[in-house]
């Protein structure tokens, strides 16, 4: 049976060593020690439609954008299924009580209700119900894999319509038996997933709701397939996404030459920040020297404290915009729940020493109720205020269980102070925790998101050479990868 004992192989998407070899090749000009002016040049013949370049810009044609925003779709589908591991397809459902679905419920009822007149009809009337059959039959050849001949011409024999049709001329033709002949059918080749929804149509007994479910439980196969198609795809997009990607991009920006503009602007800060840090540290007015790969790994890092709402993300970066928007907001979370517990721990950690589960308590109790911060409704002060308050409690009635004396008055009010104190962008907690952050992802760009970072440097790293050669030293930048990606 297909999809039988199917599981989800294909772990955590991380780059292999060849694919990170190829990006070392890619990006070996922006080594930190390489960065000689040389190891910058490229075929000065390339063709140049870079926004870096000095070129007047041209008029983009509507077909230009389209074939643009198709091949950003296919990139990102490909991209989402490569790297979402928990990526599958699902049936659009029309909102509750909505004008939608009351008229396709009604139209889908009058439908059924024709159906059953025909056939409860005397004489009964089939030629609907045969037509069915006929829908079903095709439903069920589509799911068979090339191999499957002998199920083929058994379903094309038994859902034979023309022979169906001279049965209903004889009033021979056995619905029921065909009804059941499906479902058993459908219980062969179903993932494990639909065998309660397969037992549940034999226990029908209404021969017009039976045609009903099996076609609903068919849509249900047909999503099936879908999703199980995709996770065979998975391993071999995964191997093929570097370069599929890199194609796809390169035709983007052949359709539109402004592609870049967003991502030259986000490293063009980071160089400026660079320079400006160097500057001042710089002796007897030397020159600053900037390592490329340095300035990249510092714009990566100013998309954890990225404002979404505001601003757009570098067009390079729209594949994983979701992804990177759900870790900024995960991680500005922990930040502050970093902020509560430093300031708990200062202010009554003498009293609640030895009580890891109050401090865990503690640190749920501020994650439920910071979920949703970064909604623009969301009012921050209020709901640490709310913390603070929810906190003395539960060191209040942790310490009355073990008959210690409660929090006084004056401490509380400090705690819920200090934590309400957090809002403040200034607040040296707040600028403390923020910095230890920074530090530990610089020197480190760990986890999930340096999955996102290695990937993304595999597929535009030529791109973002090309950028950092106009930005650094002046140089005229190209349009395509191929002067990066030749060493590959």
């Amino acid at each position: 049976m297909p999809f039988n004992g199917e599981k989800q192989c294909v772990g955590e998407d991380q780059p292999s060593d060849s694919d990170s070899s190829r990006f070392s090749e890619s990006m070996a000009s922006l080594s930190d020690y390489e960065c000689s002016r040389q190891s910058f040049t490229s075929d000065s013949s390339s063709k140049s439609s870079s926004p870096a370049s000095a070129s007047p810009p041209r008029t983009v044609t509507f077909d230009e954008v389209m074939a643009a925003a198709r091949n950003l779709a296919d990139m990102t589908l490909a991209h989402e299924i490569a790297v979402n591991e928990n990526f599958q397809l699902k049936q659009d459902a029309l909102p509750e009580n909505s004008l939608a679905r009351r008229v396709k419920h009604i139209v889908h009822q009058a439908f059924w209700d024709v159906l059953e007149s025909e056939l409860n009809a005397e004489p009964p009337e089939y030629e609907h119900a045969i037509k069915l059959f006929e829908e079903i039959r095709e439903i069920l050849l589509s799911f068979l894999t090339p191999g499957g001949n002998r199920l083929r011409n058994q379903i094309c024999e038994v859902l034979d319509t023309d022979l169906i049709r001279q049965q209903a001329e004889h009033s021979a033709v056995d619905i029921q038996g065909l009804a059941n002949y499906v479902i058993s059918t459908m219980g062969k080749l179903c993932a494990p997933v639909r065998d309660d929804d397969i037992r549940e149509l034999k226990s029908t007994g209404n021969i017009v709701e039976v045609l009903r479910q099996i076609f609903h439980v068919l849509d249900l196969m047909k999503m099936d397939m879908v999703n199980f198609t995709i996770r065979s795809l998975r391993p071999h997009l995964q191997r093929q996404l570097v370069d599929y990607e890199r194609t796809k991009f390169q035709e983007i920006l052949e359709e539109t030459p402004s592609a870049l503009d967003q991502t030259t602007e986000w490293i063009k800060e980071s160089v400026n920040e660079e320079l400006l840090s160097l500057s001042e540290t710089a002796e007897n007015n030397s020159k600053p020297s900037l390592r490329p790969t340095l300035v990249l790994n510092n714009s990566y890092l100013k998309l954890l404290q990225w404002d979404y709402q505001k601003k757009e993300l570098p067009e390079t970066l729209m594949t994983d915009g979701a992804r990177l928007q759900e870790l900024t907001e995960k991680l500005n979370q922990l930040k502050l729940i970093a902020c509560l517990s430093l300031i708990t721990n200062s202010i009554v950690g003498a009293i609640t020493e030895g009580l890891p589960d109050l401090a865990n308590r503690l640190k749920r109790v501020s994650a439920v109720l910071l979920e949703g911060m970064n909604k623009e409704t969301f009012n921050l002060k209020e709901v640490l205020n709310s913390i603070g308050v929810q906190t003395c409690a539960e060191v209040n009635k942790t310490l009355m269980e073990r008959g210690l004396p409660t929090l006084n008055a004056e401490v509380q009010a400090n705690l819920v102070g200090q934590f309400s104190s957090i809002e403040e962008e200034e607040n040296p907690i707040r600028s403390l925790i923020d910095k230890r952050i920074q530090l530990y992802m610089k020197n480190l760009l760990c986890c999930q998101y340096a999955n996102i970072v290695n990937l993304n440097k595999q597929v535009y790293g030529p791109f973002y050479a090309n950028i950092l050669r106009k930005l650094l030293f002046g140089e005229e930048a190209t349009g395509k990868a191929e002067a990066s990606s030749s060493a590959n």
